[in-house]
């Protein structure tokens, strides 16, 4: 416990002042008795209440006095609090694939819409960033606050021609998590990285066994999602007014591998995936901190209290108050 203005805690002398004239007053109640009639008649001509009825009002009202005077120095305790730090960093695969449609309305829109239920369940107070990929990984936003930019660059995120890069994305991702500073000196807030993506791995210099090694190693759990089908096609034009039909079946292995080795969720389709799930694992992982907290109004509150309370029982049982 601490306070605030602890200067002012030098009023509470006025109780022990006022104690020491509630003894004397009764005192000379005694004697001013004993003037006008013998000590020992008088339980005969009056009813005298008990000992702690006379006094109980009084010590309350005392009581109440007190705990105002401590309001005034405005005490202030510690408690321990959830922490709300923590980063989500999303990553969408935009190569040429994830522009199959056997998934409505096609990979990349399934992606997309899974990725924005994401940002509406965001845990109040979590960071969260956008990386998207193709043969290349690019950090569109980074972890932010501000999910209004969340939204607009999700709902910006196109296919292209390009191959994937997804070991590479997968590196990126990690690197955001690692990169965000918390509040607490020497701590960085847990994170976590969602994966959408068909699972090709066509691009980039670094495999799957290294993107999932650093995952692990940084204590940051990918989880996967798998999007398409095994019958995937992807039409793309040619010269002369040609079409080409490319397959493009999903790859689930590489998902499965990154998700396993670095503890996170694998999920086989967009149709699949617990949000909830995902963001109560991240919040296991927050752990607590230290929030002072001014609890004036408490102590406030009990000291109107106790001195209503003694105004009610002096009234009731002596038809006065204290």
């Amino acid at each position: 416990m601490s306070f605030a203005a602890p200067l002012l805690l030098l009023l509470l002398l006025v109780v022990p002042a006022a104690v020491g004239g509630y003894l004397w007053l009764e005192r000379r109640r005694e004697v001013r008795a004993a003037g006008w009639a013998t000590p020992a008649l008088l339980p005969n001509l009056v009813e005298r209440p008990s000992s702690w009825q006379r006094h109980l009002p009084t010590a309350l009202l005392l009581a109440g006095v007190a705990l105002l005077l401590v309001g005034f120095a405005r005490p202030r305790t510690s408690i321990k609090v959830k922490r709300q730090e923590a980063t989500v960093v999303l990553v969408l695969d935009v190569s040429g694939s994830m522009a199959a449609n056997d998934a409505q309305p096609s990979r990349l829109g399934a992606a997309r819409t899974a990725a924005q239920r994401f940002v509406d369940k965001l845990p109040k107070g979590y960071r969260m960033a956008l990386v998207t990929f193709s043969d290349h990984a690019a950090v569109v936003v980074p972890a932010t606050h501000d999910l209004t930019a969340m939204r607009a660059g999700i709902a910006r995120a196109k296919s292209g021609p390009q191959g994937t890069a997804l070991a590479e994305a997968v590196s990126r991702a990690v690197d955001v998590g690692l990169s965000v500073k918390g509040q607490a000196k020497g701590q960085r807030p847990p994170a976590i990285v969602v994966l959408f993506s068909d699972g090709g791995q066509t691009a980039g210099r670094l495999t799957i066994a290294q993107a999932e090694t650093k995952a692990k190693k940084s204590g940051i759990p990918v989880s996967a999602v798998a999007l398409g089908t095994p019958d995937g096609v992807v039409l793309q034009a040619l010269k002369g007014g040609f079409t080409e039909r490319i397959q493009v079946p999903v790859q689930l292995p590489p998902l499965q591998a990154i998700a396993r080795g670095s503890a996170g969720r694998f999920y086989p389709g967009v149709s699949t995936v617990d949000v909830n799930a995902i963001y109560r694992d991240l919040g296991s992982r927050v752990g607590r901190q230290n929030k002072t907290v001014e609890v004036t109004a408490i102590a406030a509150g009990g000291g109107l209290v106790l001195m209503l309370t003694s105004a009610v029982l002096s009234g009731v049982w002596f038809r006065r108050f204290p």
